[in-house]
């Protein structure tokens, strides 16, 4: 038998390709960043050429990196797949999905009381982690995610369209000195989610306010932090309609009315070859008949 690279090089060159960083793929392997980076350098010494063109903050895939993870993708999806069979009884069906918690909070968690009730043989082992679509095939068979667009080289399907809401406290238009117009925004900070980091300039522009600036934006990658730190007045959310709708917070208003179409959706994702998977098709037939997305848009990928 021809000899193979230690598995676990492997596995730490696949990471930092899909991620394009050592320290977010040493994270998702519970690794330091020197371990994990030891472990490319080991495979990049078997092969005996370079697979990552390096940055100061980032990784990328150089031609022969590109060409080795092309190659051996399929391989590693074919033993996931060997290995989920094996461990997994013949009655029970089981989908490691990846969803953002506010979206798993608001929208999934009220609705799988349903899906249990159609299918008790389906387990969902729920991965709230970010780089969701980096990780399909690779620890996620299926992922909900917000996007402006998906890939082709994906399935995926649209499961709203929505409108931008600036969120604050209720305090901001109810005391002293109230916000009344946009243009207040100036002495405020505004709240971005990183999964939508254009949301804010998106609203501007749309609201007809090409040149406001807040007084600070701060980032977050929870949706219920931000809501949390809008409620308690630490600056105004930019956020999907409904996101505010289903907090149902009083402390929380909508400051204007103004109606701005959100260049971000949820999408339901999965390689294409996942829709074979029993346990993808049954969550993912269940998931657009519940969010009512069959008249949204047609499957892409």
């Amino acid at each position: 038998m021809r000899r193979l690279p230690p598995l676990t090089a492997i596995e730490a060159f696949v990471q930092v390709a899909r991620l394009g960083s050592i320290k977010a793929a040493a994270e998702e392997l519970a690794l330091s960043s020197p371990a994990l980076s030891r472990r490319v350098q080991a495979l990049e010494r078997f092969i005996g050429k370079p697979l990552f063109e390096r940055r100061h903050q980032s990784l990328r895939l150089n031609d022969d990196g590109d060409r080795l993870l092309s190659l051996i993708a399929p391989a590693l999806d074919t033993m996931t797949d060997a290995i989920e069979t094996m461990t997994s009884g013949s009655e029970l069906l089981r989908l490691r999905l990846g969803v953002l918690p506010l979206y798993a909070t608001q929208q999934l968690l009220p609705r799988l009381p349903e899906l249990k009730q159609r299918h008790p043989e389906l387990h969902l082992d729920v991965d709230t982690g970010s780089h969701g679509m980096a990780r399909l095939g690779d620890g996620l068979d299926a992922a909900i995610v917000i996007a402006r667009d998906i890939d082709p080289g994906y399935y995926s399907r649209r499961l709203d369209r929505n409108r931008v809401h600036v969120i604050g406290a209720r305090t901001l238009v109810e005391g002293p000195n109230p916000v009344r117009d946009p243009t207040d925004l100036s002495r405020l900070t505004a709240l971005v989610h990183r999964e939508m980091p254009e949301t804010f300039t998106a609203w501007r522009m749309a609201a007809g306010y090409p040149d406001l600036e807040p007084a600070a934006i701060d980032l977050f990658d929870s949706g219920n932090l931000m809501l949390e730190a809008a409620a308690q007045g630490l600056g105004v959310a930019f956020m999907l309609e409904s996101h505010y709708q289903s907090a149902r917070d009083e402390r929380l208003v909508q400051l204007f009315d103004l109606t701005v179409e959100s260049h971000y959706s949820y999408w339901f994702v999965c390689r294409p070859r996942a829709l074979t998977l029993r346990p993808v098709q049954i969550f993912h037939d269940w998931l657009i008949s519940a969010m009512g997305a069959d008249l949204l848009d047609m499957p892409q990928g």
